[in-house]
């Protein structure tokens, strides 16, 4: 059978009300930017569908990268004929012949949706069911647990048949909530909460500290490899390199062994909010999970907030670890996360961190060092680049 459609159904869009075609829109682009090496695909969105017009592109691929867009609750092969109930009949039986074998059972679920058409759903139902079983052999009809559940919409401007149905990703369109910056370390739980927040319609941009000679180009690669594997999920994704050395080497010269840690957190919130305002977006995003380790106590992020006004969303706070873990090889960052390169967030790790650290001291502490003067020389020499999921562009240094 020749499916000449792809039928994609809305999720938690349906319910947006006045603000539908936003999210409709959003939705569109993302799937165009996705499938973009598919050229002559052609898209015709309606209220509550987005139809793709393969025109003879193949659909194997396309499904499989469609699965992991977010704003799609389920999609379908779909052939599109006619709305006149001879030819409807045609086209279901030609569907049911192509997919079914022996001892099998279908039932036939049609929705009017053009309600001028003459005959009604139940009329539909039965003319299309009675014209497959007269016209097949050892098929019969079960409508509670059927083995191919034949759909039938009948539109104003057309019918579409479909047989199978994709689970979508569900969730928001990629950009449709705004954009956030995500500090992607290079462990395990923050590529976890930038893909929670790509779901949740956060458009997103990362940025990593970097630390050499204390961390090397394999852990940069590690943290482009996982960049790109949340792309699948929501197209290009900007990637800023802050090198933090001079920074690091500072708080370990200047600030108590048990408060490194937090002021170390402090200074990576101050480049990402000037990073977050250059940019123009409108959260920081942290794979922080309450009581997990020191820097995530509530005393501790009490200390390490108080750097910025701006909201930090924390879509693992209260999760597990073995939660986490489960969504990571899910999503194919696990194995990615556990190399063993180091990142800056491992290499000073105190022997005794503070879990209750004290805002006044930690102040204190940093008091006695232009620290700012240091935030500006990182932010001046960051390195960002675009990064897709066929390939990474060469560094871009005019972002």
């Amino acid at each position: 059978m020749n499916f000449d459609h792809i039928l994609i159904r809305y999720g938690e869009i349906s319910t947006k009300g006045r603000n539908r075609r936003i999210f409709v829109d959003r939705l569109k682009r993302n799937i165009k930017e996705v499938l973009a090496d598919f050229p002559g695909l052609d898209y015709e969105g309606t209220r509550d569908r987005l139809y793709l017009h393969l025109n003879n592109e193949r659909h194997e691929k396309i499904i499989e990268r469609l699965q992991y867009v977010f704003g799609i609750q389920s999609f379908s092969l779909a052939i599109k004929c006619e709305s006149d109930i001879n030819i409807i009949k045609e086209k279901a039986l030609e569907a049911i012949k192509s997919l079914y074998q022996r001892h099998d059972t279908f039932k036939v679920t049609a929705k009017r949706a053009n309600k001028q058409f003459p005959l009604d759903t139940n009329e539909l139902n039965y003319q299309i069911g009675s014209h497959i079983l007269i016209n097949t052999e050892d098929l019969t009809v079960d409508v509670k647990n059927p083995t191919i559940n034949l759909r039938v919409e009948v539109r104003k401007e057309a019918t579409y048949l479909t047989c199978y149905d994709y689970k979508g990703a569900g969730g928001l369109p990629v950009g449709s909530s705004g954009k956030g910056m995500l500090l992607l370390s290079g462990g395990i739980d923050s590529p976890v909460a930038g893909y929670l927040s790509l779901k949740r319609g956060v458009e997103l941009e990362v940025i990593h500290f970097f630390s050499p000679p204390y961390t090397s180009e394999r852990a940069k690669q590690k943290v482009i490899d996982l960049t790109k594997e949340l792309t699948v999920f929501g197209g290009s994704i900007k990637l800023h390199i802050v090198p933090f050395t001079a920074i690091q080497e500072k708080i370990q010269a200047q600030v108590p062994e048990n408060y490194t840690m937090t002021s170390t957190r402090r200074m990576m919130l101050k480049i990402a909010d000037i990073l977050r305002e250059k940019q123009q977006a409108l959260a920081l995003i942290t794979g922080e999970s309450l009581g997990q380790v020191a820097s995530q106590t509530l005393e501790s992020m009490v200390a390490i907030n108080d750097v910025t006004s701006t909201p930090i969303l924390r879509p693992l706070i209260t999760m597990d670890k073995l939660e986490i873990i489960e969504i990571a090889k899910q999503i194919g960052t696990h194995d990615i996360s556990v190399r063993p390169f180091e990142d800056c967030c491992t290499i000073f790790t105190p022997a005794s961190p503070k879990t209750k650290p004290k805002l006044e001291k930690v102040s204190r502490f940093e008091s006695f060092v232009d620290f700012d003067e240091l935030v500006m020389e990182a932010v001046n020499h960051v390195e960002t680049m675009i990064i897709t999921k066929n390939k990474e562009d060469e560094f871009s240094h005019l972002f």
